[in-house]
Formats: structure tokens, sequence, C-alpha cells
């Protein structure tokens, strides 16, 4: 039996026109870094925390406050001349992967509430295997036609054949069945070390996204560094097996 997630906030923000990034470990733990990496960077405020009795037992802790450990972050982007049209950016973020029949749960509770707050586009982001990350294709995943225009747009290579597992293929099918904005990205990434040049070809194409995010390799390294730490640290709290093979499975 699965428990009941429930989100709470922290502060409101109006999310209309958003783009959402979304990021739960994957390959190389490329999504984590790249989501942790644009919320340190951009000073994004904390939203909102997701939680449940199926959780890992642990608190995130960040500049003295704890929170769940799925979290939601925004920050206003640009607006209009005339103030309108404003553009805002949601990143939800975590260190673990929900168990496997949590998956559905969590999806649905993601679309709902970006349904909720009339957001815009939903960008997932995956790691897959890959040795060479700096040659490697960035591959993505569209949930309907405009979707796949943003894709030729930013020079992202679509996946036509092929399978997209966990909470990006999840949420793929379910917003292309309910008429919502979702692409998902698949860098290449190392299975065995935190892959922060995974991460950074992942970052180069929401870089493209987010024209104000200045894109450094080197921060990115380092959060690479920070994020092994403080996994390892909320692992040998919590007695997980310290080993990334359990989120891959």
């Amino acid at each position: 039996m699965v428990e009941e997630l429930t989100v709470t906030e922290y502060s409101k923000m109006d999310c209309r026109k958003a783009m959402v990034l979304v990021g739960f470990p994957s390959l190389g733990l490329v999504s984590s870094i790249a989501t942790n990496f644009i919320v340190r960077t951009l000073g994004l405020k904390r939203l909102a925390g997701i939680s449940s009795p199926d959780f890992p037992p642990y608190a995130m802790v960040q500049d003295g406050f704890p929170m769940p450990p799925v979290r939601i972050y925004g920050g206003d982007r640009q607006c209009d001349e005339d103030g309108e049209n404003c553009e805002h950016l949601i990143v939800i973020t975590a260190e673990f992967l929900p168990k496997m029949e949590m998956h559905h749960p969590m999806t649905q509770l993601i679309l709902e509430w970006c349904e909720e707050n009339e957001v815009e586009t939903i960008v997932t982001m995956e790691g897959i295997a890959g040795t060479d990350t700096e040659q490697s294709p960035v591959w993505g995943v569209g949930s309907n036609p405009a979707m796949r225009e943003m894709m030729e747009k930013y020079g992202i290579q679509p996946m036509d054949e092929g399978m997209v597992r966990g909470l990006s293929g999840i949420m793929l099918y379910e917003a292309a069945a309910r008429g919502i904005n979702v692409l998902t990205l698949m860098g290449p990434a190392r299975m065995d070390i935190p892959d922060a040049r995974g991460a950074a070809r992942l970052m180069e194409k929401v870089a493209r996204m987010l024209p104000e995010l200045d894109l450094d390799t080197e921060p990115l390294i380092k959060e690479a560094e920070e994020l092994e730490k403080r996994m390892r640290s909320a692992m040998d709290t919590t007695g997980i097996a310290s080993d990334n093979s359990h989120l891959y499975g």
C-alpha cells in the first residue's frame, strides 16, 4: 500500500506561463546535479515540499531550514515592457528516487500541481548510458507537436524509437493524454560516479532555454562533489546502500 503524498507550501508565487524543470536521480545523478545547480545559481526561493511516510527518513537542510526530500523552488525570470507575459522558472528536485510503486502517484501529483498553477511547460531530465559525455548527443522526446518544435529550435536530437523509463516516461504519456506540454531531455552519463560532465551536457540545452543562466562547468563539478557528500551522509544516516545501483533497476 502506497502512503499519501503531502504538499507543504512555504510561499506563494504566480506560476502562470512558468517552465518547470524536474530532476530526480537518474544515471550518473545528472538530473539532481543539474537542478541543484540551477536552484543555487539563480537563488530560487522555497515554494513547497513533498513528503510521504514512504520516503527515506531524513530532512534536507539548506540555510538552516529543514525540508522534505522532494522540494519545489521558484523565481521570476523576465517580463515584457508592459509587465505582462512574465516567464517564471520552477524547479522540482530530489536526491532519491521514489520506489517503483510511488512513480505513478508522484507523477500525477506533479502534473496536477502544474495544471492547478497554470504552468506552461515541463522539462524533465534523465541520464542514459554513455561513456563519451562530451560528444554523444542529447536526445529528447516531446508529449506533443509543440514540444517537438521546441526540440528542433534548441538542437535536441529527437528519439523516434526507444524507451523512457521511470517518472519521465510516465509523465510523457500522461501529458500526451492530457494535453500538457512535457519535454524529456536525455543526456549521456556514467553509471559509476556522480557525472558532472554529463550534467553539463544537459545544462547546455537548458541554458539555451534560459539565457540568463550563466553556464560554467566548474561550479557543476563542485556541485557534484557536494551532492555526493550529502547523499553519502544521508545514506550513512538512514542505512541505505551507498552504491547507486538501486537508482537504475
